[in-house]
Parts: C-alpha cells; structure tokens; sequence
C-alpha cells in the first residue's frame, strides 16, 4: 500500500521538533524520533491500513523530514533535499511565525494527549473542497468545528446576545436573518470559534470564543488557501474593506 502524503498536522508537530533542535536534523536513533513516530502513527488521520504498514512514519522516514526542514530553510547553506510544497509552506510558517507555529503543535500534543482528538469524528469542512487544510492541521480546526455545532453552546451564545440586548446578526457583514427572511429567520445565526488555534487549547470553549456569523461570512471564515490559517472575524472584515483590486489572491 503507498504511504500518504504527510499532512498539516503531522508536519507541524515535525517542524516543532526541528525549531527545537535549533533547526538541526534529528538522526533515526533519537529518542525525539522514535516518540514523534509512535505519536504519528496513533493519529486519527489515516485508514488504519495505512497505519499497518511498518514503513509508515517509522524513525527512518520522520528522521528524513527533520532533514528536509533543516535544508529547505533559508538560512542552510548546503544543497537542499527534495520535498513537496506543503513541507515548504509549513517551512516557511515556521520561519515567520515561530512562536504562533510553535504554540499550535503544542496544542495539538495536548489535544492528543488528554484524548480528546481520538473521540471527536471527523467534521464536513475540516478540510476545503480541494482537500487543504489550515496551516495549523485539520485535527485542531475539526476540534473548533464540532464545538461550533454543539447545539447547546450556540443556543447559549444566543441567549448572550439577546441577554445583552445586541441584535442577532452577523459580526462581519451585519446581515440580520429576520429582516431578510421574517419569521422564518427569526433567532437564526451561526457561531464561529474566533480564538486561534494555537491558543484555544484543551479548555472549555467560553462564549467569548465565540462570533455570530451569516452562513457566508462563517463559510469564508473556515475556507482555506494552502499555507494560511482560517480567518478570524475581525481578519475578514478587514478583507471586504480592502477594495476589490487589492484583494490578496
């Protein structure tokens, strides 16, 4: 059986380990290593026969991806080994965003390790239609998307808003479903998780995490460009202020 392709999520973990080591290859013996392959072998992400298979992220094949990251960085001044444009991306979000990077494999080892990645199925949108996923990982956007749809959390999001006699409707674009569709809107509005991934952690979602969203704006939230991250409220408010020109492509 072929082996996947790595995924965003395995390769922050990887990347984390490298900027560890200060940017230097782990060889196959290190015990880093042989944890980072039992830990990636155990992830949710693959079918389990992938995961059979002895060579699947074995010591040998994350010994040649910390290689790949210490010779695709920019500073290496050395002949670089061939690897794919999302082992590239996640180089180049660790090179410009260290701490923010460093921070969401963090939470991922700690999503991972208090078990809650392993009981939560996967959720539609987790990755976008042409199978990309936040530079963070698709583990930590499906632990948001199936807090955002916890009927009971957004029902007390609701009740917050109105509780504190805002209007309900959208943060971003202020479309309101009850003027737009009267009765048949009334108290309609999605909720989105605002709080980054790598600071939103293992801890209880409070309803400050939380923006009420039109079904557009929560869409264009969650969609994916390879390399970035999902977009909170206040980033994509500040797109649509951007005229259409200037709009990053």
């Amino acid at each position: 059986m072929r082996i996947p392709a790595w995924t965003e999520d395995e390769l922050v973990l990887a990347g984390a380990l490298v900027v560890k080591n200060g940017w230097r290859e782990l060889r196959t013996g290190e015990p880093e290593v042989q944890e980072l392959s039992d830990l990636l072998r155990s992830l949710p992400l693959h079918a389990p026969e992938a995961r059979s298979v002895p060579s699947f992220r074995s010591p040998d094949s994350v010994s040649r991806k910390t290689t790949d990251f210490m010779t695709n960085h920019p500073s290496y001044t050395g002949k670089a080994t061939r690897c794919g444009k999302p082992t590239l991306l996640m180089i180049q979000a660790f090179t410009e965003r260290e701490t923010e990077m460093c921070l969401a494999a963090e939470a991922l080892r700690d999503a991972i390790g208090s078990g809650e990645l392993y009981r939560i199925p996967p959720q539609p949108e987790e990755v976008d239609e042409t199978g990309a996923s936040a530079i963070e990982g698709r583990l930590l956007v499906r632990r948001a998307l199936a807090r955002e749809r916890d009927p009971k959390l957004r029902a007390r999001k609701i009740g917050q808003a109105r509780g504190q006699g805002l209007p309900l409707r959208c943060e971003v674009c202020a479309f309101d479903f009850a003027q737009a569709y009267g009765d048949l809107g009334d108290g309609y509005i999605e909720v989105h998780h605002i709080t980054p991934l790598h600071v939103s952690g293992v801890r209880e979602t409070k309803l400050d995490d939380l923006a009420c969203l039109c079904a557009n704006c929560h869409r264009m939230c969650h969609r994916i460009r390879p390399g970035e991250s999902w977009r909170t409220p206040d980033a994509l408010r500040e797109l649509m202020r951007k005229p259409t020109g200037d709009a990053v492509h």
